[in-house]
């Protein structure tokens, strides 16, 4: 039997359940997306401060310490704290990039 076949036999109160919670699912990650972009704005930010100023694109005190605080935060909320840890390493990662990327735009 075809998937399509099997949806059809789903029944109606199971279907709108569903759809219900995968809308839910959708919302929230529009809202990830919009806070990440919300958040590189700020970093991006900080990533020309550090330019004009000759700072190192990395800082380990402060990305240890901004891995940390999400570890204890997915602890709290019932999230897998290896599961933050990677997600927020990935993000700084990111940040980073973009930092060297500024810092090397502005000696050009």
């Amino acid at each position: 039997m075809s998937n399509a076949a099997r949806q059809l036999e789903v029944d109606p109160a199971v279907r709108a359940e569903l759809d219900r919670l995968r809308d839910s699912i959708d919302n929230i990650d529009a809202a990830l997306v919009h806070i990440l972009a919300e958040r590189f704005k700020y970093t991006q930010q900080v990533g020309q401060l550090k330019a004009v100023h000759a700072l190192p694109p990395g800082d380990p005190a402060r990305e240890a310490s901004q891995i940390a605080r999400p570890r204890r935060l997915a602890e709290t909320a019932k999230l897998d704290p290896a599961f933050a840890e990677k997600l927020l390493g990935f993000i700084i990662s990111e940040v980073i990039r973009h930092h060297e990327q500024i810092a090397e735009d502005t000696r050009s």
